[in-house]
C-alpha cells in the first residue's frame, strides 16, 4: 500500500496494541512467581514496557501530532535502554538452582549495568545531538551501539538456552527467535530510514510486528513452576565472572576518556564533553563498586560467623557423640555387673527373711530388720542400674518429699548413731507432692545425708538438721550440718570431695538442682525439685540473714 495517514495510523496503533498485550501477558506470570523468579519476570516485563513506552511516543507523534518523528530524538534512549532490564533478567539465571552468589546479584548489579550502558549512550551518541548537531554521525553511532547491545543480549540468550532444559529451554528458544527477528528487522528498517525509503506500514514493519506479536504468545505459553528449593548449590565461577564484568565496566571508563582525547579529528567541544562524562561516570561507578564491596565484605563476615558457629556446633556434637559412646560402654558394663549382683542379693534377702523367721532377741530382731531394709534398698538400686543399662525410662509417680526424708534418716541412722550425731527434723506438712522415681530420689537423699555425716566425721560436729519447705512451685529439702571449723580453702576442697555428680544427674532428669551454702559453723546442702502441679522454674539464688549466697553445686 502506498504511504498514507491511514496506513501510518493502522501500523502504529497495531504495534502499540501488540506491545501493550506483550507487557500485560507477563504480568500474571510475575505475580504468580516468587523469589528470584519473580524478579526475573518483573525485569522482563519492564523491558517490554520500555519498548511499549517508546512505541507510544512514536504513535503519538505520527498519529496525534501528524508529524515526522524527529531525528535525533530524546526518546531514542528509551528504545536503547529497553534491552538493559532484559539483560539483567537473563543474568539472574532463574533456570539454575540458587547459588552462593545469587543473594548478591541483585538490584545493585542491575543499577551498575544500567549506569554503564547509559554512559555508553551518552558518550557515543549524545555529543552529536546536544554538543554539535550532526544527524549522520548521530544515526551512525546510535545504530552501532544499539547493534552491539543486541548482540550482547543474543549472546546471553544463547548461553542460557544451552544450559537450560525443559520449559526454560523452550522459553529461551522462543525469546531468542523473537530477538533474532526483531534485531534483523530493526537493522533493515534503520538501513531503509537512512535511505529515506522507510515509512510506517511498509513491508519493513512486517517482521517487526511479527516479533511484537510473538511476545504475547510467549507470555501466554509460559507456566509458573514450583518455587525453587531453599537448598543452595555452590557455583562460585559464575559469581567470579559477574565480579570480573563489573570490574571491566569500571576500568573501561578511563580507556574511553583516553580514546576521546587521542582522536584529533573530533571537535574540541565533543572531546571535552566525553572526557567530562567519563570522569563523572567513573565517580558514580566507583562509588557503587565501593558500596558493593562493602556489602560483599559484610556478607563474607556473616558467612565466616556462620562457619565458625557451625564448626563450634560440630565440635559440641562430636563431644556429645563421644560421651554417648562412653555412656553406652558404661551402661553395658553396669548392666552385666548388676545382673551378676542380683543372685547374691537374692540369696542374702532370702537368708535374712529366714533369719527373721527364727526366734531372736529384740536386739537381734532390730538388727535383722535393718539388714533386710538395706538389702531391699540395694536390690532397688541394682534394678535402677539395670534400667539405666537398658536405656529405659524409670517409672515415675507422685512422691511425698517428707516420706523420702524420713526414710533417708532411718536408713542412715546406724551411721549417725556411730558418730554420736543428733539428727533433728522439721518437715512442712503442707508441702506439695513431687513427680519422679522414688528409688532414685531416695538414693539422692541418702547420699546427701551420708556426705554431711562424712563431713562432720572429718571436721567435727554433733548436730544434723533436715527440713522441708515449698515456695513458688518449688519443693526443697535442706540438710544443715554443724561444723565448727570450716575455712574458705577447706570449703572448696570439701565441695570437690562431695562426689555428687550421680545425684546431680538424677536431679537434672527430674528438673531439679543441688545447692550448697557455707555459713558460720554450719554447712548446708539444699535439694530443689519442681512441685508436681507447677511448671519447672529456673532455680533461684537465695540469701540468708547473714549474707551468705547459695551457689549451685557442680
Amino acid at each position: 500500500m502506498p504511504r498514507s495517514f491511514a496506513l501510518t495510523a493502522f501500523s502504529d496503533i497495531a504495534q502499540l496494541i501488540l506491545l501493550l498485550s506483550g507487557t500485560v501477558a507477563f504480568v500474571p506470570v510475575a505475580l504468580r512467581s516468587s523469589g528470584r523468579r519473580r524478579v526475573f519476570w518483573c525485569l522482563v516485563t519492564s523491558g517490554v514496557g520500555l519498548w511499549f513506552a517508546y512505541q507510544l511516543f512514536w504513535t503519538y507523534t505520527e498519529v496525534v501530532l501528524r508529524s515526522e518523528v524527529p531525528d535525533p530524538s530524546a526518546w531514542d534512549v528509551v528504545l536503547f535502554l529497553h534491552f538493559v532490564p532484559l539483560m539483567a533478567a537473563i543474568a539472574l539465571r532463574p533456570h539454575v538452582p540458587r547459588d552462593e552468589y545469587a543473594a548478591r546479584v541483585g538490584h545493585l548489579d542491575f543499577v551498575l549495568l544500567l549506569v554503564w550502558w547509559l554512559y555508553l549512550y551518552v558518550f557515543t551518541v549524545m555529543p552529536w545531538q546536544y554538543v554539535t548537531l550532526d544527524v549522520a554521525a548521530y544515526d551512525r553511532n546510535l545504530n552501532n551501539i544499539y547493534n552491539t547491545e543486541k548482540l550482547v543480549f543474543l549472546g546471553g540468550l544463547i548461553a542460557c538456552w544451552a544450559t537450560s532444559k525443559g520449559q526454560w529451554k523452550r522459553f529461551y528458544a522462543a525469546l531468542f527467535g523473537m530477538s533474532i527477528c526483531y534485531s534483523g528487522a530493526s537493522t533493515v528498517a534503520n538501513w531503509a530510514i537512512a535511505r529515506k525509503v522507510y515509512y510506517s506500514g511498509s513491508l519493513y514493519d512486517i517482521p517487526l510486528i511479527a516479533s511484537m506479536a510473538s511476545l504475547t504468545w510467549i507470555g501466554l505459553q509460559t507456566q509458573v513452576e514450583k518455587p525453587e528449593p531453599q537448598a543452595t548449590q555452590a557455583s562460585t565461577s559464575y559469581g567470579v565472572w559477574i565480579a570480573r564484568c563489573s570490574m571491566i565496566a569500571v576500568f573501561s571508563l578511563p580507556l574511553f576518556a583516553a580514546w576521546a582525547l587521542s582522536d584529533a579529528e573530533l571537535p574540541v567541544h565533543i572531546r571535552i564533553f566525553r572526557v567530562s562524562i567519563a570522569f563523572g561516570a567513573a565517580l558514580v561507578l566507583g562509588l557503587m563498586m565501593f558500596f558493593r564491596q562493602g556489602l560483599l565484605d559484610r556478607q563474607l563476615m556473616h558467612l565466616i560467623s556462620h562457619s565458625r558457629e557451625a564448626f563450634e556446633n560440630l565440635k559440641r556434637l562430636q563431644a556429645q557423640i563421644l560421651q554417648s559412646e562412653k555412656l553406652m560402654s558404661v551402661g553395658q558394663l553396669v548392666g552385666g555387673a548388676a545382673h551378676e549382683l542380683n543372685n547374691p542379693i537374692t540369696a542374702m534377702l532370702g537368708y535374712s527373711d529366714l533369719l527373721l523367721s527364727t526366734r531372736l532377741s529384740p536386739e537381734q530382731q532390730s538388727i535383722g530388720n535393718k539388714l533386710g531394709q538395706h538389702i531391699r534398698r540395694t536390690r532397688s538400686l541394682v534394678a535402677s542400674l539395670i534400667s539405666f543399662a537398658r536405656q529405659t525410662p524409670a517409672p515415675k509417680g507422685q512422691i511425698d518429699l517428707n516420706i523420702l526424708a524420713r526414710t533417708a534418716v532411718k536408713l542412715t541412722q546406724p551411721q549417725s548413731e556411730a558418730l554420736a550425731v543428733a539428727v533433728s527434723t522439721e518437715f512442712d506438712s503442707a508441702i506439695p507432692r513431687i513427680h519422679g522415681d522414688s528409688n532414685q530420689l531416695l538414693q539422692v537423699c541418702i547420699q546427701l545425708v551420708t556426705n554431711c555425716l562424712h563431713i562432720m566425721c572429718e571436721k567435727g560436729g554433733n548436730t544434723l538438721k533436715l527440713s522441708t519447705s515449698s515456695e513458688g512451685g518449688t519443693c526443697a529439702l535442706q540438710i544443715a550440718a554443724a561444723v565448727p571449723v570450716f575455712g574458705d580453702t577447706e570449703s572448696t576442697a570439701m565441695g570437690d570431695n562431695l562426689s555428687l555428680s550421680a545425684c546431680q544427674g538424677i536431679l537434672q532428669e527430674h528438673r531439679g538442682q543441688i545447692f550448697f551454702e557455707r555459713r558460720p559453723d554450719t554447712f548446708v546442702l539444699r535439694m530443689e525439685l519442681p512441685a508436681s502441679q507447677a511448671s519447672p522454674e529456673t532455680p533461684r539464688e537465695t540469701t540468708d540473714s547473714l549474707g551468705w549466697q547459695s551457689q549451685p553445686y557442680a
